[in-house]
């Protein structure tokens, strides 16, 4: 699964052969989420709950750059959350 960002922490991963609906998880230690692109809420796993404000935080900056990699599955970086 390719990284496309990390901060605090938390890493920022899509796998693009991955089942609907679009998301991408977040990992933070032990802790694994998937978080939907769209609604941005976790459709599966959990997070602490500073982790999850930060992992949506950065989801809000980026949602249209990680739909259009989803439906393109072009990869790229995307910025840290600073």
């Amino acid at each position: 699964m390719p990284e496309i960002a990390r901060f605090y922490g938390i890493v920022i991963k899509v796998f693009f052969g991955d089942h609907p609906p679009p998301h991408f998880h977040a990992i933070y230690g032990e802790y694994n989420a998937l978080v939907s692109i769209e609604s941005l809420e976790i459709i599966e796993g959990d997070l602490p709950s500073r982790a999850q404000k930060l992992v949506l935080e950065w989801a809000n900056l980026y949602q249209q750059d990680l739909l259009q990699m989803w439906n393109t599955q072009e990869f790229r970086k995307l910025p840290p959350l600073k």
